[in-house]
């Protein structure tokens, strides 16, 4: 938690400088060792655990401020981003209204004004990020997505909302550039798809459709190594990949 000086400070910068009752909280995906992963915030002082968030800038359009919250917290830019909801539940910024109320006066706290907070999920390169905690934590560190901390606020809420969008993307949107590595095994490829959905898919028919949306490139060489019969490198057409993005195709899982 921030002291008295160091709240009021912050509060008065951003009166100043942010548009008020406006907030993004962002949903981080990352993919490692066939775990799904969500980049979290530890709080200063506090065992409470949020979603990287901020504030939006006077003269800035949201989809700018939510790059450059991202590009803060992970030290990436250019990656994927969509915006998926606005949470307006006038009761959710309750926590934190308790736990400043009482530091300043009331038209001088930013932290006890109703927010709303438009929601972005990302998916970033897990090896590529560098988290990077803000001035309100001690910390910013992934965590296993079957194994998170109970969160403040309505995070979880956001979180899950964030994670049945991104299955239902699935469905009419490739995913997985932002996620694998360069190249990667179709295994590998299923894998993700199977953590993302929490369920088994059939080998063949995974592979078979993931080649018919033509977004994958086979490497003339097979992964070298391995006692068994080594399983070919795939990478994404990005050429492809960009054009299903934009206009879909058709299916599910």
């Amino acid at each position: 938690m921030l002291t008295e000086k160091e709240l009021k400070e912050y509060s008065d910068n951003a009166r100043a400088s942010y548009l008020p009752h406006i907030s993004i909280d962002c949903v981080v995906f990352g993919f490692h060792e066939g775990m799904l992963k969500v980049l979290l915030l530890h709080m200063k002082n506090e065992n409470g655990w949020y979603l990287p968030g901020g504030f939006v800038l006077k003269d800035e359009p949201i989809e700018l401020s939510a790059n450059r919250i991202l590009k803060e917290r992970t030290g990436l830019d250019e990656i994927f981003l969509q915006q998926f909801h606005v949470f307006g539940d006038p009761q959710r910024s309750k926590d934190h209204f308790e736990m400043y109320k009482d530091m300043l006066p009331r038209a001088e706290n930013w932290f006890t004004d109703r927010f709303l907070t438009i929601g972005y999920y990302a998916l970033v390169d897990f090896c590529d990020a560098i988290p990077q905690p803000d001035i309100f934590s001690a910390d910013c560190i992934w965590r296993d997505l079957d194994d998170l901390p109970e969160l403040k606020l309505d995070h979880a809420l956001i979180l899950k909302t964030a994670l049945d969008t991104l299955r239902l993307q699935l469905n009419y949107q490739p995913i997985g550039y932002n996620l694998m590595p360069k190249e990667f095994t179709m295994p590998e490829l299923q894998k993700l798809y199977e953590t993302i959905l929490d369920k088994k898919l059939d080998r063949r028919n995974f592979q078979r459709r993931m080649l018919g949306f033509g977004i994958l490139k086979r490497s003339e060489k097979p992964r070298k190594g391995g006692a068994h019969k080594a399983p070919y490198l795939y990478s994404f057409d990005l050429e492809n990949y960009q054009a299903a993005l934009t206009e879909g195709f058709k299916g599910g899982w």
